[in-house]
């Protein structure tokens, strides 16, 4: 099954993509500096593809495969501390 982006929308900080499975995938906008800084009307010029979302006024491209991708967290073993 192939998942694609079929809306988004952007407010409280983040960017929020309807997705054709049904899913619903927030990302905060601080992830990517250049949306960040745009203004609303400029986050709202998107162009939505089968591989992602593209603004060609902010020159940012972003991968649906890429925001989808998450990783497991890798355990820390805690370094010993020496004492004074």
């Amino acid at each position: 099954m192939s998942v694609s982006i079929t809306a988004a929308s952007f407010h409280d900080g983040g960017m929020w993509l309807q997705l054709s499975d049904g899913r619903i995938l927030g990302v905060p906008l601080a992830y990517f500096p250049a949306l960040k800084n745009a203004g609303a009307e400029q986050l709202e010029k998107f162009e939505l593809s089968p591989f992602g979302i593209h603004w060609d006024e902010l020159d940012e491209n972003l991968s649906l495969d890429g925001l989808l991708i998450t990783r497991p967290l890798q355990r820390v073993r805690p370094r010993s501390v020496k004492k004074a």
